[in-house]
């Protein structure tokens, strides 16, 4: 078993923060923050494509510590819209 297998995960919490960021005409981003609101900033990117966050995401950073931001990609999780092609490529990704 690796280090990894053996990982304990922080308790379940619930963000202090979520909504959305437009980010084109077309394209809005969810985000959520979560843990320390004045704590070190570390931002979490599920992987992808198709993908989304989860709420176990939260529990991989001490919550005393950090200030925990997840977002989903265009067209992923919670944006909007939903699997959307349209204007979704890398160059808009990055």
């Amino acid at each position: 078993m690796n280090n990894l297998e053996m990982k304990t995960l922080y308790p379940a919490i619930e963000p202090f923060d979520q909504g959305f960021f437009k980010v084109s005409e077309l394209h809005e981003l969810y985000y959520e923050q979560s843990g320390n609101p004045n704590g070190e900033p570390v931002i979490f990117l599920h992987g992808g494509p198709g993908g989304g966050s989860s709420p176990a995401y939260r529990q991989f950073f001490d919550p005393s510590f950090y200030r925990v931001i997840i977002f989903d990609q265009r067209g992923c999780g919670q944006s909007k819209p939903l699997g959307c092609l349209e204007d979704n490529n890398t160059d808009a990704l990055i």
